[in-house]
């Protein structure tokens, strides 16, 4: 059986991410009180492979009874429930933007004197331990909702007891930095920029020209063969620490050219090795 337990921030996309969890055939429930995920949990062992895909959605709109969820876990672990955990994630300025253009209320508002960035401080300090035990972390600042169920079809679309999962990011430095769920970030600006070419910059690193363009260049050749040796090197290590997703960015200015050159390549690199990898670009379509 694969059992999911998906929580985040308030605004972060858990009910998107439910959505896409439903469309690869995961029976969900969503704003379940901790307390009572380890018993669904038997229900779903007793039901004799009808229930062979589950996510459980829980967060702090339970109020106290969220208290529960470190305790819950452990019980889930005591029952022998090979589950994962998702966390949904997102910056402060991104969620206080949508609070806003939807007009819908955080959950902790009440309690924070009407204060939604004070809200969302409380929520973070709630779910600190949630983040830190979480299988998966999605980040989904700059996630559009059909990156976000590319994101979650490459994660679970195939059973969760499978071997890690590593995501190859490309992104881009302008459009808000690093991802913050990544494991480990490349910085590829210190490579001849396709961008300063008139019939280069319209496209992107998953056209030909440019691709071959960025690695024309010896400096690209060796980095990207360093690269690869270290992350070779790596992956083993995270293999043996039990990790279940490895997120590998690679940077560049706009995210549109040699990061998604970079991540392009490694990632086939890693198929070769027959490591089960995935590819995602978040900013290759922004300018």
């Amino acid at each position: 059986m694969d059992f999911l337990v998906v929580t985040g921030l308030s605004g972060a996309g858990k009910s998107r991410a439910v959505d896409a969890l439903e469309d690869i055939g995961f029976f969900c429930v969503d704003n379940m009180p901790p307390s009572l995920i380890s018993r669904f949990a038997e229900i779903a062992i007793q039901s004799e492979g009808k229930l062979s895909k589950v996510a459980v959605v829980t967060d702090v709109r339970g109020g106290e009874m969220f208290q529960d969820f470190q305790a819950e876990l452990d019980i889930l672990r005591g029952l022998g429930v090979a589950f994962k955990l998702l966390f949904l994630d997102c910056s402060d300025p991104v969620l206080m933007t949508r609070f806003k253009e939807t007009r819908r209320k955080h959950p902790l508002i009440e309690g924070e004197k009407g204060s939604v960035e004070q809200a969302i401080a409380k929520e973070r300090e709630l779910l600190t331990y949630a983040r830190q035990q979480a299988d998966y972390t999605i980040d989904t600042s700059h996630l559009t909702a059909m990156q976000l169920k590319e994101r979650i079809d490459s994660l679970f679309l195939d059973n969760l007891s499978n071997r890690m999962l590593i995501s190859c990011m490309s992104f881009g430095f302008k459009h808000g930095g690093a991802p913050s769920e990544a494991d480990l970030v490349f910085d590829v600006r210190c490579l001849p920029n396709p961008f300063y070419l008139d019939e280069l910059r319209e496209k992107t690193g998953l056209d030909s020209e440019v691709s071959e363009y960025v690695m024309k260049f010896p400096q690209s050749q060796e980095l990207l063969s360093k690269l690869l040796d270290l992350i070779d090197f790596l992956v083993p290590f995270y293999l043996s620490e039990g990790k279940s997703q490895l997120i590998i960015g690679f940077g560049c200015t706009g995210g549109r050219h040699r990061s998604v050159t970079f991540a392009e390549r490694v990632c086939a690199h890693l198929t070769k090795q027959g490591r089960r990898a995935a590819v995602n670009h978040r900013d290759i379509f922004r300018t």
